[in-house]
């Protein structure tokens, strides 16, 4: 699967890759320490960042914690979705 841009596939390829020999020769053995790829991740994570500013989506959007929160079990407010 291509990235979300172009200039960002090979980025993409190299992360995969590395993200893939973690998982079956440290993660599937035990090993849960990931930062190995993290150089990588954070590079790749950069260009698709800028590839969402492209795109203008608000990145504040993308950016905010959900997860863990009250906020993940609520359900949208559909005036919020409009006004975006």
């Amino acid at each position: 699967m291509n990235s979300l841009d172009p200039e960002c596939n090979e980025l993409k390829a190299k992360y995969d890759s590395c993200f893939n020999l973690w998982f079956t020769e440290k993660f599937l053995k035990g090993d849960t320490n990931d930062d190995m790829c993290a150089p990588l991740f954070v590079v790749y994570r950069d260009c698709v960042r800028e590839a969402i500013k492209k795109q203008n989506i608000n990145l504040n959007e993308v950016d905010k914690t959900v997860l863990g929160t009250p906020a993940e079990k609520q359900v949208p407010n559909p005036e919020e979705t409009k006004a975006q």
